[in-house]
């Protein structure tokens, strides 16, 4: 990967840092708030909470007695308990004659449980950051109501041009009626791929037939960062008009032609809506070969240029309600958490690219592209780094949250810690197989294409 394509300009570069600092920030807030609060509920002082590492820029201590501080360097942050030696946990600090009662309130001194659930706090808070911001998210877009009706007709070229008006309520296509929400992908794939269809609707309480066109047109209904329509400067709301001088004027034929492409490039008409008629633009696009994770599990790989399709229309929406929305939070939350784990073990076994492990330099891309498209896909790119993070950190890697639970386990079956000894054997090759596979992750950020 050429690193000065990737930072084409000074004002790009400083966007995607942003983005990246304060998706970063919010989600290790989070994460260590997580830590800090279960471990007060539990009887844990925290001596510090820092948000970054390095010099302290800020700081306060509360009535507590805790310092609240943010560092210089945004790469992370930590709460350093009462008795530990250092903010990772290891080792206990020298605190020879404390009473009791203050030694129950060191890290080591409290019970199993009690260190335990602080420990586990920080990933089980990176979740429910997730569910909560697909919830909300879910609530801010609305699901489609039955029955359909028009709420938006999308801008189309003139020979597409749709006769549907909001309000419609869509009673057949082709002869065929309309079913519910819930079995209208089905439906619409059974259609036939023809440029115009008959539409029967009821409008201003009479029904009536209308002509319209193929109803999951060639309309770009959102660009995927990083990939090459993004690259070419498609952008949402975009209509596909012909691939290789080839009329398209379905989604599925779009697909199918990049779907044989085997890589090679595709030369694009694309009409973009605007003042007037619009205007007509031709792109140069070279799809990619990309891994994608099934809902049933495992990988599908693709030729793909990077965007998604929708009805020409938009259909009305209900907000539903939070127990739904918390339900769809909480299934996206368990998707994204199977889709890393099947990732992480197709790429082990060789079944998928290696390159689909990023770095720091990845996220930050993905997440200045994110901001870029606009408030929701940026909350949307946070709740799925968080649930990655909170992942992450509960493998059983020494230095990670999940090495901390081990012991703690360890510690129950034994009746005994590991000794300091064993700790710091344990605590160096986690290290060392951290670093290891963040050289990885940054060797393909610059390396994969």
């Amino acid at each position: 990967m050429d690193l000065v394509g990737m930072i084409p300009d000074f004002g790009s570069l400083l966007w995607t840092l942003l983005a990246f600092v304060a998706a970063l920030s919010i989600i290790v807030a989070i994460h260590e708030y997580g830590h800090y609060i279960v471990g007060r509920w539990s009887g844990i002082h925290a001596d510090v909470f820092s948000i970054g590492m390095g010099p302290v820029v800020a700081s306060r201590v509360d009535r507590r007695g805790t310092r609240w501080q943010v560092a210089a360097f945004p790469v992370g942050g930590y709460v350093k308990f009462r008795g530990d030696a250092n903010p990772a946990s290891v080792g206990q600090a020298d605190t020879p004659g404390l009473d009791p009662a203050t030694a129950r309130t060191t890290m080591a001194g409290a019970p199993l449980w009690a260190r335990a659930a602080t420990v586990a706090a920080g990933p089980a808070f990176n979740f429910a950051l997730s569910i909560l911001v697909f919830a909300a998210v879910m609530m801010v877009r609305g699901v489609a109501s039955d029955p359909i009706t028009v709420d938006e007709v999308r801008p189309l070229p003139l020979s597409q041009a749709a006769a549907l008006e909001p309000g419609d309520r869509l009673l057949a296509i082709d002869g065929r009626p309309v079913p519910e929400v819930s079995e209208l992908a089905a439906f619409m794939a059974d259609l036939p791929v023809t440029p115009v269809l008959d539409y029967t609707i009821e409008r201003d309480g009479r029904r009536t037939e209308v002509a319209g066109p193929y109803p999951y047109p060639t309309v770009v209904g959102s660009v995927t960062p990083q990939t090459a329509a993004a690259d070419s400067g498609l952008r949402q709301g975009d209509v596909i008009t012909a691939i290789d001088g080839q009329e398209v004027f379905a989604f599925s034929q779009l697909r199918d032609v990049v779907g044989r492409s085997d890589g090679g490039a595709l030369d694009l008409t694309v009409w973009r809506p605007g003042t007037g008629d619009g205007e007509t633009l031709d792109m140069t696009l070279t799809p990619r070969r990309m891994d994608l994770p099934l809902s049933e599990g495992g990988f599908e790989t693709r030729w793909l240029i990077g965007v998604t399709g929708g009805l020409y229309f938009t259909p009305q929406t209900r907000t539903p309600g939070p127990v739904a929305a918390l339900g769809y939070g909480a299934d996206q939350t368990l998707f994204v958490i199977r889709s890393s784990l099947s990732g992480l073990y197709n790429m082990a076994i060789g079944a998928i690219s290696s390159c689909n492990l990023q770095g720091p330099v990845g996220i930050a891309q993905t997440s200045g592209a994110a901001a870029s498209a606009g408030a929701l896909s940026f909350v949307w790119f946070i709740a799925v780094l968080s649930t990655a993070v909170g992942l992450m950190n509960l493998f059983p890697i020494p230095v990670l949250d999940g090495g901390h639970l081990v012991f703690h386990a360890y510690e129950a079956v034994r009746g005994r810690p590991p000794s300091d000894k064993a700790l710091n054997v344990a605590m160096a090759a986690g290290l060392a197989l951290i670093l290891t596979l963040m050289v990885f992750a940054i060797g393909n950020d610059f390396l994969c294409p």
